[in-house]
């Protein structure tokens, strides 16, 4: 039975993601022993490709990846947070984001990895990740991988979107550093959670969702607008309602029945939230919304907006759905 578990690209003080599980969505067994005709590199760099091969850079935080080191890239995933950029020199839009990636990998000074994959020249591995345009942006904690955007973003925004990964590889212990050059500037550090936050990330790691719970909601009584404490508590519902289902029985369920079945859209959205698929869970959401009314669609549209605090502001989806949100309503 499959059992997900929450893993957005966590705010800080929220819950880690545990056997993180993107239910079809991205599958990276398969690729472990693959082995191509020959190298890939992104479009413009040089040299053989492998697990330790960095870019022009130099200095390790930058490479160049391809079907045969994937696996290895990725298991270091396990001690330092890993990038992955897929790209193609067909589009302007990657041209455009490639810059902007490697100088923040840079400025965060080891705090993560950046891979680069040709998605033409490795194109197992854009299936596996089921990449739909270009550039896309994926982010890999444990071998666990999440989708952050596609598309040419702002730097600014990608840098809300790193520290939103960040956050998380702390909270799930992925806290290694790639080795960097010698700099007068200390990489910067992660803030220190507050006590009750503190509280609640050791009751987690334990496995005491309900102490977990206790403690946001503690955080939450001494201070109300605390946001990083309601996420952090409905993550935590959110974790105990997933493992309450099978995944593939409740998908199917969901599948079958149709926007008016509220419990079984509810449990379907809730698999596809555990496991980070947070535009396919809004957009669930909100079709039951569309499909509803009185009651059932106040329900409806109260987990909505929690699912909006889990997955917080700088998620690519939420602005979105937030509009469609409205329109559904009035």
């Amino acid at each position: 039975m499959s059992q997900p578990t929450a893993g957005p690209p966590g705010r800080r003080g929220a819950p880690a993601p545990q056997n993180l599980n993107l239910h079809g969505a991205v599958d990276l067994s398969g690729l472990a022993n693959r082995r191509p005709d020959g190298p890939a590199s992104r479009p413009g760099a040089s040299g053989p490709a492998s697990g330790t091969t960095p870019s022009e850079g130099g200095d390790g935080l930058i490479l160049e990846v391809s079907e045969a080191n994937f696996a290895e890239v990725v298991q270091g995933s396990a001690e330092v947070p890993l990038i992955l950029n897929i790209t193609s020199a067909r589009s302007d839009a990657s041209a455009q984001l490639t810059p902007v990636l490697e100088k923040l990998t840079h400025e965060y000074a080891g705090r993560f990895r950046l891979a680069h994959i040709d998605a033409d020249a490795n194109p197992q591995i854009a299936q596996a990740l089921q990449v739909q345009a270009l550039p896309t942006v994926v982010a890999v904690l444990g071998g666990r991988p999440a989708p952050l955007f596609q598309g040419a973003y702002p730097e600014e925004q990608v840098r809300q979107v790193f520290d939103e990964v960040l956050r998380l590889a702390a909270q799930s212990g992925v806290t290694g550093t790639a080795s960097v050059p010698d700099s007068d500037e200390p990489a910067p550090s992660e803030p220190e959670l507050p006590p009750l936050h503190a509280e609640a990330m050791a009751a987690i790691e334990r496995g005491d969702l309900d102490g977990a719970e206790d403690a946001y909601t503690r955080a939450l009584k001494d201070n109300p607008g605390d946001s990083e404490a309601e996420a952090a508590r409905e993550q935590v519902r959110l974790i105990r309602r997933a493992q309450q289902y099978d995944a593939d029985t409740a998908l199917a369920a969901a599948e079958s029945a149709g926007p008016q079945d509220v419990d079984a859209q509810l449990a379907a959205a809730d698999i596809e939230a555990a496991s980070g698929q947070f535009g396919p869970a809004f957009d669930r959401l909100l079709a039951v919304i569309r499909a509803t009314a009185g009651d059932e669609r106040e329900h409806v549209r109260i987990r909505l907006v929690a699912f909006f605090g889990i997955a917080g502001p700088s998620h690519p989806e939420v602005a979105r759905a937030r509009k469609l949100l409205a329109s559904a309503l009035f």
